[in-house]
């Protein structure tokens, strides 16, 4: 009934299992992948026929992860899965981006792949075989697919790379970086890092990109089993032909003259203008006018490229490595707990942090089981930020995955939860954009962390670079404008510190770039980054000691771990009376770290007083200060330390014979005690007579001369 075709091999120390032909057959293209003990299944499907009037590839990619995979049931109402998560969201980016420049140019075909995780070991993390599986269904597909690519992960440890380093490795590694490519070079790169240096990044990089090869081999040697026959292609018609021909003779001058203009906006004004007098030279043909946006973007493309290889000046008149002009500003919002607003030329970020405590930590829910996340950054683009009218909704793929570059550049530096026990949400609100928001967001989010307070190891700053590549003549460009983004072959941004990289991510919109480019763009991001970092510091070079006194002041300790019933109290009572009554947080983990956080110095000494005396012992000896709670005929009951009573007998209470305990004390009075003694059950003996009760000095071994009761 099943025609298999199966393909195995030995990579990094583990099984990699790839077949077809079994499972979802109607796909035309599925693969089924095994690591280890994780399974995806990648299926793709296509239309036949090209959707009209598109000049973009409409390419689908979905990633979803099935809770049954770790043996588990999802958490929420419906028990079911639900909307996509932060993670499903960044693996479908990571599948995306390397599949989609291989494409060929003409197809416009709708194409979705859809990648389930079915299994999941918990030690192999299914994005790497997620972006194998798709390849290798891709390449089997017949859709015209220039591949097949291979993809690795890397880290770093003890001088070592490790290649696809399993979740227990990776935590001692400096180094979590994802390569994508073909057999001729490198097409994406994702990383975090440590502060390693170029050169070992790149290294990485390149160890990544020979390890993958094999499994290339695999994907071709399969498909040569049982890939479909390839989907043919038309040829680009008479019609595109022409207009491009007209275009170029006739407009070419004028974008040229267009696109001299340096601001932003009035060079898309010219631009525009151009183009709607471009498109009256084929009113009337229906035909060209379909071909029209396609070609008149390459025109642009033409145009842009050449000057630059050509002149080695850019659409701003910069030459390929200079910077644009920083301004770095701090604390410009007067409520927040940190604030800056970051320009790099036309491209603004208005960055705010915000400290919270164990409470704000924001839980996950994720295969490999729940955890707290104590450090968030969001990234938001509103259409003003470049001019534009359009529906605003929930944060798109983009935001995501923009928010997520700048949160790898900026964790490395941060410092450890036990050191600074604060959960922080960075926020960054584009408000201009023209060219890498997502690099501008790391530089304003350092200098709105330090401003916060948040004792950095170092300020973070992040460039992007792009290529412009034409044969054998090639261009890398720092700090690229948008249009050089859009019309460029490479989105390369690199973000770290003075010391080294914290952050990498490449996308390559050509078939891949050289060891030797990337070299290259390395060693012209550092400078720039440098450059940057001294910016940053006219606004603010490190750190502000302490918190801003809006934020709260979070102290920490630690009480005996059989004490936290007591501080919790029966179903909450207490901890809930002393947050209660002195408007603090409270946070107790399960080791008896105790976390008080309070704006508002005096309440929050009260409650670490009052948790403090709640756990207290009390020493035989010592003499504390106390309230009577209760009197009865043979002494008075006084709570002396957090919630303990202790027993002062009759005999107790004063220097000399006491007739009656009313005579002496009454409930609520203040007295002062002397812990005389606790026995066995715990019960506390004190005494009142030992303590001068104006001075609070001990007199239990002075002589005191006792006068007669009366009537003796």
């Amino acid at each position: 009934m099943f025609e298999v075709f199966r393909k195995e091999l030995d990579w990094a120390g583990r099984k990699l299992v790839l077949e077809t032909g079994k499972i979802a057959r109607q796909a035309d293209g599925a693969v089924m992948a095994t690591y280890g003990g994780t399974t995806v299944l990648a299926a793709v499907v296509f239309e036949k026929k090209p959707k009209p009037g598109l000049d973009f590839f409409p390419l689908t990619v979905n990633y979803q992860e099935k809770a049954f995979a770790a043996g588990k049931i999802p958490g929420g109402f419906f028990k079911r899965e639900g909307r996509p998560s932060e993670k499903e969201i960044l693996t479908s980016r990571l599948i995306d981006r390397p599949i989609r420049p291989l494409f060929h140019e003409s197809y416009r075909n709708e194409t979705l792949v859809v990648v389930t995780t079915l299994a999941h070991d918990l030690e192999n993390d299914p994005d790497i075989l997620s972006m194998v599986a798709t390849s290798a269904a891709l390449t089997i597909s017949g859709v015209p697919f220039m591949g097949p690519i291979g993809a690795a992960r890397v880290g770093y440890a003890d001088g070592k790379y490790i290649v696809n380093p399993t979740k227990a490795q990776m935590e001692t590694s400096v180094l979590d970086l994802v390569v994508a490519g073909t057999k001729e070079g490198v097409l994406m790169v994702e990383s975090e890092a440590k502060e390693l240096s170029e050169e070992v990044m790149l290294g990485a990089v390149m160890e990544a990109h020979r390890s993958f090869q094999p499994v290339i081999d695999a994907i071709i040697q399969l498909a040569e089993h049982c890939a479909k026959d390839p989907l043919p292609l038309t040829d680009p018609s008479e019609a595109s032909k022409t207009v491009a021909e007209k275009l170029k003779s006739e407009m070419r001058g004028k974008l040229v003259t267009a696109f001299a203009e340096t601001q932003k906006q009035a060079r898309q004004a010219k631009i525009g203008d151009v183009k709607a007098e471009a498109k009256k030279l084929f009113e009337g043909d229906d035909a060209a006018l379909a071909a029209f946006g396609e070609q008149f973007g390459n025109l642009e493309a033409d145009v842009v490229r050449n000057a630059i290889l050509d002149t080695g000046k850019r659409i701003d008149g910069r030459d390929t490595k200079t910077v644009r002009p920083i301004v770095a500003e701090v604390g410009v919002l007067p409520r927040a707990h940190g604030s800056s607003l970051f320009t790099r030329g036309e491209t603004q970020a208005l960055v705010v942090t915000t400290l919270g405590t164990g409470q704000d930590e924001q839980i996950i829910d994720a295969l490999e089981g729940e955890y707290r996340e104590h450090f968030m950054l969001h990234y938001n683009f509103p259409p003003y930020s470049v001019g534009e009218v359009r529906r605003m909704g929930s944060p798109g793929r983009r935001e995501i995955g923009h928010g997520k570059l700048a949160w790898r550049a900026l964790r490395p530096m941060l410092p450890s939860k036990d050191k600074f026990p604060y959960t922080i949400r960075i926020v960054s609100e584009i408000t201009e954009s023209n060219g890498s928001s997502s690099m501008a967001s790391v530089c304003g989010g350092s200098l709105a962390l330090m401003d916060a307070g948040v004792p950095m190891e170092r300020p973070v700053a992040g460039i992007a670079m792009g290529l412009i590549k034409e044969g054998d003549r090639y261009a890398v460009l720092s700090d690229i404008l948008g249009d050089e983004d859009h019309l460029g072959d490479m989105d390369f941004k690199v973000a770290g510190t003075e010391k080294g990289i914290t952050s990498l991510q490449m996308d390559i919109k050509i078939t891949s770039i050289t060891e030797e480019i990337m070299k290259v763009a390395l060693g012209q991001a550092k400078d720039g980054r440098i450059h940057i970092l001294g910016e940053m510091a006219k606004g603010l070079g490190g750190a502000r000691e302490g918190v801003a006194s809006t934020a709260p002041r979070i102290t920490q300790f630690t009480i005996p771990k059989d004490k936290i019933r007591e501080v919790i109290g029966t179903g909450g009572k207490v901890i809930r009376e002393i947050t209660e009554q002195t408007g603090t947080k409270i946070d107790i983990e399960d080791d008896g770290t105790i976390k008080v956080a309070a704006v508002d110095a005096k309440a929050g000494q009260r409650a670490i007083d009052w948790i403090k005396g709640i756990v207290a012992e009390p020493e035989v000896g010592v003499i504390y200060t106390g309230k009577v709670v209760k009197t009865v005929e043979f002494g008075a009951f006084v709570n002396f330390l957090g919630a303990r009573d202790g027993l002062v007998h009759i005999s107790e209470l004063a220097p000399r014979r006491v007739a009656k305990v009313n005579d002496v004390v009454k409930e609520g009075d203040q007295v002062k005690v002397k812990v005389l003694g606790v026995d066995d059950r715990g019960k506390v003996r004190l005494s009142m007579k030992a303590v001068d009760q104006e001075t609070g000095e001990d007199i239990s071994n002075k002589p005191v001369d006792v006068a007669p009761a009366a009537g003796e």
